[in-house]
Protein backbone atom coordinates (compact mmCIF):
# COMPACT_ATOMS: atom_id res chain seq x y z
CA UNK A 1 0.00 0.00 0.00
CA UNK A 2 3.14 2.57 -0.84
CA UNK A 3 1.14 4.22 -3.13
CA UNK A 4 -2.12 4.72 -0.94
CA UNK A 5 -3.46 8.12 0.03
CA UNK A 6 -5.75 7.13 2.90
CA UNK A 7 -7.85 9.69 4.10
CA UNK A 8 -7.48 10.69 7.98
CA UNK A 9 -10.66 9.76 10.43
CA UNK A 10 -13.36 12.88 10.68
CA UNK A 11 -14.92 12.95 14.17
CA UNK A 12 -17.09 14.93 16.45
CA UNK A 13 -20.76 15.37 17.74
CA UNK A 14 -23.40 17.10 17.36
CA UNK A 15 -24.00 20.37 20.02
CA UNK A 16 -27.35 20.20 20.06
CA UNK A 17 -30.25 18.08 21.14
CA UNK A 18 -33.95 17.95 20.84
CA UNK A 19 -36.66 18.66 23.30
CA UNK A 20 -40.67 18.26 23.23
CA UNK A 21 -41.64 21.72 24.97
CA UNK A 22 -41.19 24.99 23.27
CA UNK A 23 -37.23 25.12 23.99
CA UNK A 24 -34.52 22.74 24.21
CA UNK A 25 -34.09 21.37 27.94
CA UNK A 26 -30.45 21.07 26.46
CA UNK A 27 -27.94 24.22 28.05
CA UNK A 28 -26.42 24.41 24.53
CA UNK A 29 -29.22 25.05 21.51
CA UNK A 30 -32.73 26.66 22.17
CA UNK A 31 -34.98 24.78 19.46
CA UNK A 32 -38.07 26.12 18.22
CA UNK A 33 -41.90 23.99 18.86
CA UNK A 34 -42.47 24.58 15.39
CA UNK A 35 -39.41 22.86 14.01
CA UNK A 36 -40.02 19.10 12.86
CA UNK A 37 -37.76 16.39 14.30
CA UNK A 38 -37.03 14.10 11.34
CA UNK A 39 -36.25 10.33 10.85
CA UNK A 40 -32.59 9.44 10.23
CA UNK A 41 -32.87 7.04 7.36
CA UNK A 42 -30.57 8.10 4.79
CA UNK A 43 -27.49 7.97 7.06
CA UNK A 44 -27.66 4.49 7.71
CA UNK A 45 -28.58 3.91 4.48
CA UNK A 46 -25.30 5.27 3.65
CA UNK A 47 -22.97 3.07 6.22
CA UNK A 48 -25.10 0.09 4.40
CA UNK A 49 -23.59 1.14 1.07
CA UNK A 50 -20.23 2.14 2.19
CA UNK A 51 -19.62 -1.56 3.84
CA UNK A 52 -21.42 -3.03 1.04
CA UNK A 53 -19.29 -1.86 -1.43
CA UNK A 54 -16.23 -2.44 1.14
CA UNK A 55 -17.47 -6.55 0.93
CA UNK A 56 -17.78 -6.20 -3.46
CA UNK A 57 -13.92 -4.66 -3.12
CA UNK A 58 -13.40 -7.67 -0.76
CA UNK A 59 -14.71 -10.46 -2.93
CA UNK A 60 -13.46 -8.94 -6.47
CA UNK A 61 -9.74 -8.46 -4.64
CA UNK A 62 -9.89 -12.35 -3.90
CA UNK A 63 -6.04 -12.60 -2.12
CA UNK A 64 -5.56 -16.08 -2.27
CA UNK A 65 -6.06 -16.26 -5.85
CA UNK A 66 -3.68 -13.82 -6.96
CA UNK A 67 -1.25 -14.14 -4.30
CA UNK A 68 -0.78 -18.54 -4.63
CA UNK A 69 3.21 -17.32 -4.20
CA UNK A 70 3.07 -15.39 -1.13
CA UNK A 71 5.72 -13.12 -2.19
CA UNK A 72 4.62 -10.49 0.07
CA UNK A 73 3.12 -12.77 2.23
CA UNK A 74 0.74 -14.62 3.62
CA UNK A 75 -2.91 -13.36 2.95
CA UNK A 76 -4.51 -12.30 6.22
CA UNK A 77 -7.96 -14.41 7.72
CA UNK A 78 -7.85 -17.04 4.76
CA UNK A 79 -10.82 -18.82 6.55
CA UNK A 80 -12.65 -15.70 4.91
CA UNK A 81 -11.85 -17.52 1.31
CA UNK A 82 -12.36 -14.84 -1.09
CA UNK A 83 -12.88 -12.12 1.25
CA UNK A 84 -9.55 -12.34 3.04
CA UNK A 85 -7.29 -10.06 3.44
CA UNK A 86 -4.11 -8.16 1.70
CA UNK A 87 -0.60 -8.91 3.74
CA UNK A 88 0.03 -7.19 6.09
CA UNK A 89 2.85 -5.73 4.65
CA UNK A 90 0.73 -4.99 1.09
CA UNK A 91 -1.93 -3.65 3.20
CA UNK A 92 -1.70 -2.50 7.15
CA UNK A 93 -5.33 -1.45 7.28
CA UNK A 94 -6.65 -5.17 6.13
CA UNK A 95 -8.00 -4.55 2.98
CA UNK A 96 -7.86 -5.12 -0.56
CA UNK A 97 -4.95 -4.20 -2.77
CA UNK A 98 -4.11 -0.86 -4.41
CA UNK A 99 -4.75 -2.29 -7.56
CA UNK A 100 -8.15 -3.49 -6.82
CA UNK A 101 -9.27 0.02 -5.43
CA UNK A 102 -8.14 1.86 -8.64
CA UNK A 103 -9.96 -1.10 -10.89
CA UNK A 104 -12.79 -0.29 -8.90
CA UNK A 105 -12.69 3.91 -8.95
CA UNK A 106 -9.97 5.39 -6.30
CA UNK A 107 -9.15 8.70 -7.16
CA UNK A 108 -5.57 9.04 -8.80
CA UNK A 109 -4.92 12.30 -10.91
CA UNK A 110 -3.81 10.19 -14.36
CA UNK A 111 -7.00 8.53 -14.74
CA UNK A 112 -8.63 11.68 -13.79
CA UNK A 113 -7.20 14.29 -15.57
CA UNK A 114 -5.27 12.70 -18.57
CA UNK A 115 -7.80 9.57 -19.05
CA UNK A 116 -10.88 11.55 -18.74
CA UNK A 117 -12.36 9.34 -15.72
CA UNK A 118 -14.05 12.29 -13.84
CA UNK A 119 -16.05 9.94 -12.49
CA UNK A 120 -13.56 8.65 -9.89
CA UNK A 121 -14.10 12.25 -8.45
CA UNK A 122 -17.63 10.34 -6.87
CA UNK A 123 -16.61 6.33 -6.56
CA UNK A 124 -13.40 7.44 -4.57
CA UNK A 125 -15.78 8.58 -1.88
CA UNK A 126 -17.59 4.96 -1.56
CA UNK A 127 -14.46 3.26 -0.88
CA UNK A 128 -12.11 2.35 2.13
CA UNK A 129 -8.52 1.26 1.83
CA UNK A 130 -9.39 -1.57 4.62
CA UNK A 131 -11.48 -2.67 7.90
CA UNK A 132 -9.89 -0.10 10.32
CA UNK A 133 -10.44 2.57 7.59
CA UNK A 134 -13.99 1.35 7.33
CA UNK A 135 -15.10 1.38 10.56
CA UNK A 136 -13.09 4.63 11.32
CA UNK A 137 -15.31 6.61 8.84
CA UNK A 138 -18.17 4.67 9.81
CA UNK A 139 -18.58 5.40 13.35
CA UNK A 140 -17.83 8.99 12.35
CA UNK A 141 -20.36 9.16 10.15
CA UNK A 142 -23.26 7.69 12.61
CA UNK A 143 -22.41 10.37 15.73
CA UNK A 144 -22.49 13.45 13.46
CA UNK A 145 -24.55 12.53 10.63
CA UNK A 146 -27.65 10.94 12.21
CA UNK A 147 -27.76 14.01 14.95
CA UNK A 148 -27.74 16.25 11.60
CA UNK A 149 -30.59 14.93 9.83
CA UNK A 150 -32.87 14.57 12.72
CA UNK A 151 -32.79 18.36 12.86
CA UNK A 152 -32.39 18.70 9.26
CA UNK A 153 -33.70 16.32 6.98
CA UNK A 154 -32.27 13.81 4.76
CA UNK A 155 -32.52 16.37 1.59
CA UNK A 156 -30.40 19.02 3.26
CA UNK A 157 -28.01 16.40 4.87
CA UNK A 158 -27.35 14.40 1.88
CA UNK A 159 -26.41 17.52 -0.16
CA UNK A 160 -23.86 18.42 2.11
CA UNK A 161 -22.52 14.74 2.44
CA UNK A 162 -22.07 14.50 -1.52
CA UNK A 163 -21.01 17.55 -2.09
CA UNK A 164 -18.47 17.98 0.44
CA UNK A 165 -17.15 14.48 -0.62
CA UNK A 166 -16.86 16.03 -4.89
CA UNK A 167 -15.56 19.22 -3.06
CA UNK A 168 -12.62 17.31 -0.88
CA UNK A 169 -12.05 14.85 -4.19
CA UNK A 170 -11.53 17.76 -6.77
CA UNK A 171 -8.62 19.88 -4.05
CA UNK A 172 -6.99 16.24 -3.52
CA UNK A 173 -6.93 15.82 -6.93
CA UNK A 174 -5.83 19.01 -7.74
CA UNK A 175 -2.72 18.86 -5.45
CA UNK A 176 -1.87 14.90 -5.14
CA UNK A 177 -0.54 13.77 -8.44
CA UNK A 178 1.50 10.62 -7.02
CA UNK A 179 -0.78 8.87 -5.02
CA UNK A 180 -4.11 7.58 -4.94
CA UNK A 181 -7.10 8.22 -2.20
CA UNK A 182 -9.94 6.35 -1.55
CA UNK A 183 -12.33 7.30 2.26
CA UNK A 184 -15.43 8.83 3.06
CA UNK A 185 -13.04 11.70 4.61
CA UNK A 186 -13.76 14.57 3.00
CA UNK A 187 -17.98 14.19 3.19
CA UNK A 188 -17.47 13.65 6.96
CA UNK A 189 -15.08 16.75 7.06
CA UNK A 190 -18.00 18.47 5.52
CA UNK A 191 -20.32 17.81 7.87
CA UNK A 192 -18.23 19.09 10.83
CA UNK A 193 -17.53 22.41 8.23
CA UNK A 194 -21.86 22.84 8.34
CA UNK A 195 -22.32 22.23 12.24
CA UNK A 196 -20.07 24.85 12.55
CA UNK A 197 -21.50 27.40 9.45
CA UNK A 198 -24.75 26.18 11.42
CA UNK A 199 -23.78 27.23 14.94
CA UNK A 200 -22.77 30.88 13.40
CA UNK A 201 -25.53 31.76 11.12
CA UNK A 202 -28.09 30.40 13.98
CA UNK A 203 -25.91 32.53 17.16
CA UNK A 204 -29.14 33.63 18.78
CA UNK A 205 -30.88 30.32 19.49
CA UNK A 206 -27.66 28.47 21.53
CA UNK A 207 -27.48 29.44 25.09
CA UNK A 208 -23.90 28.50 25.89
CA UNK A 209 -22.32 29.82 22.68
CA UNK A 210 -18.41 29.94 23.40
CA UNK A 211 -18.85 26.15 24.61
CA UNK A 212 -20.77 25.17 21.75
CA UNK A 213 -18.01 26.92 19.55
CA UNK A 214 -15.06 25.80 21.38
CA UNK A 215 -15.92 22.43 21.42
CA UNK A 216 -16.73 22.39 17.74
CA UNK A 217 -13.12 24.40 16.76
CA UNK A 218 -11.23 21.74 18.89
CA UNK A 219 -12.43 18.70 17.09
CA UNK A 220 -11.98 20.30 13.53
CA UNK A 221 -8.37 21.40 14.92
CA UNK A 222 -7.40 18.33 15.94
CA UNK A 223 -9.10 16.06 12.79
CA UNK A 224 -7.23 18.35 10.81
CA UNK A 225 -3.84 18.26 12.59
CA UNK A 226 -4.11 14.61 11.71
CA UNK A 227 -3.73 15.07 8.41
CA UNK A 228 -0.41 16.60 8.03
CA UNK A 229 0.86 12.66 8.79
CA UNK A 230 2.30 11.35 5.91
CA UNK A 231 -0.23 8.66 3.91
CA UNK A 232 -3.40 11.21 5.36
CA UNK A 233 -4.88 13.19 2.45
CA UNK A 234 -5.27 16.71 4.03
CA UNK A 235 -6.08 17.89 1.33
CA UNK A 236 -9.50 16.37 1.27
CA UNK A 237 -10.58 16.75 4.48
CA UNK A 238 -10.14 21.04 3.75
CA UNK A 239 -11.99 20.46 0.65
CA UNK A 240 -14.76 18.89 2.08
CA UNK A 241 -14.87 20.94 5.10
CA UNK A 242 -15.05 24.48 3.29
CA UNK A 243 -17.51 23.00 0.52
CA UNK A 244 -19.49 21.60 3.57
CA UNK A 245 -19.23 25.31 5.35
CA UNK A 246 -20.55 26.97 2.39
CA UNK A 247 -23.02 24.83 2.25
CA UNK A 248 -24.04 25.00 5.93
CA UNK A 249 -25.41 28.79 5.36
CA UNK A 250 -27.09 28.03 2.36
CA UNK A 251 -28.85 25.30 3.33
CA UNK A 252 -29.00 25.24 7.42
CA UNK A 253 -30.11 28.44 8.16
CA UNK A 254 -33.31 28.58 11.23
CA UNK A 255 -36.15 30.42 10.28
CA UNK A 256 -37.47 33.26 13.42
CA UNK A 257 -39.09 32.00 16.21
CA UNK A 258 -41.94 35.14 15.71
CA UNK A 259 -42.11 33.16 11.46
CA UNK A 260 -42.41 29.76 12.77
CA UNK A 261 -45.40 31.13 15.43
CA UNK A 262 -47.29 33.15 12.75
CA UNK A 263 -50.38 30.97 12.63
CA UNK A 264 -50.89 31.83 16.42
CA UNK A 265 -51.13 35.72 15.04
CA UNK A 266 -54.17 37.35 15.01
CA UNK A 267 -55.96 38.49 11.63
CA UNK A 268 -54.10 41.35 10.08
CA UNK A 269 -50.81 41.31 12.46
CA UNK A 270 -47.67 41.88 10.26
CA UNK A 271 -45.38 38.44 9.75
CA UNK A 272 -41.79 39.05 10.51
CA UNK A 273 -39.59 37.62 7.86
CA UNK A 274 -38.40 33.79 7.47
CA UNK A 275 -34.73 35.05 8.12
CA UNK A 276 -32.72 37.26 9.57
CA UNK A 277 -30.93 40.41 7.24
CA UNK A 278 -27.57 38.40 7.80
CA UNK A 279 -28.49 34.79 7.22
CA UNK A 280 -29.75 36.38 3.92
CA UNK A 281 -26.26 37.56 3.56
CA UNK A 282 -24.40 34.73 4.51
CA UNK A 283 -26.34 32.41 1.89
CA UNK A 284 -25.89 35.05 -1.02
CA UNK A 285 -22.29 35.46 -0.17
CA UNK A 286 -21.56 31.58 0.45
CA UNK A 287 -23.93 30.35 -2.77
CA UNK A 288 -21.67 32.66 -4.88
CA UNK A 289 -18.05 31.50 -3.22
CA UNK A 290 -19.20 27.78 -3.18
CA UNK A 291 -20.08 28.04 -7.41
CA UNK A 292 -16.93 30.43 -8.04
CA UNK A 293 -14.63 27.88 -5.94
CA UNK A 294 -15.79 24.77 -7.43
CA UNK A 295 -15.82 26.14 -10.82
CA UNK A 296 -12.04 27.36 -10.69
CA UNK A 297 -10.93 23.97 -9.23
CA UNK A 298 -12.39 21.72 -11.65
CA UNK A 299 -11.52 24.14 -15.08
CA UNK A 300 -7.86 23.94 -13.04
CA UNK A 301 -8.05 20.01 -12.56
CA UNK A 302 -9.26 19.15 -15.86
CA UNK A 303 -6.34 22.09 -17.70
CA UNK A 304 -3.87 19.63 -15.84
CA UNK A 305 -2.20 22.36 -14.01
CA UNK A 306 -0.85 21.80 -10.78
CA UNK A 307 -2.05 23.16 -7.58
CA UNK A 308 1.39 23.60 -6.09
CA UNK A 309 2.54 25.82 -8.31
CA UNK A 310 -0.24 28.54 -7.23
CA UNK A 311 0.41 27.63 -3.66
CA UNK A 312 4.33 26.83 -2.94
CA UNK A 313 3.59 26.05 0.88
CA UNK A 314 0.07 24.05 0.97
CA UNK A 315 2.19 20.86 0.62
CA UNK A 316 2.84 21.35 4.45
CA UNK A 317 -1.21 21.53 4.56
CA UNK A 318 -0.88 17.63 4.29
CA UNK A 319 2.23 16.54 5.23
CA UNK A 320 5.19 18.35 7.66
CA UNK A 321 8.48 16.97 7.08
CA UNK A 322 10.08 15.56 10.33
CA UNK A 323 12.90 13.43 11.22
CA UNK A 324 10.53 10.23 11.28
CA UNK A 325 9.06 10.95 7.62
CA UNK A 326 9.68 12.44 4.56
CA UNK A 327 7.02 14.36 2.33
CA UNK A 328 8.79 13.91 -0.79
CA UNK A 329 5.80 11.54 -2.18
CA UNK A 330 3.16 14.49 -1.89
Amino acid sequence: MAREDLEGRGSGEGVKNRGNNNYDSSPTCLVHEGEAQWTSWLVPMFVVANIAVFIVSMYINDCPKHNNSGVQGKCVARFLGRLSFEPLRENPLFGPSSSTLEKLGALEWTKVVIKHQGWRLITCIWLHAGVIHLLANMLSLVFIGIRLEQQFGFVRIGIIYLLSGFGGSVLSCLFIRNSISVGASGALFGLLGAMLSELLTNWNIYTNKAAALLTLLVIIVINLAIGILPHVDNFAHIGGFLTGFLLGFILLPRPEFGWLQRQNLPAGARIKSKYKPYQYALWLVSLVLLIAGLTVALVMLFRGENGYKHCHWCRYLTCVPSSRWNCEDI
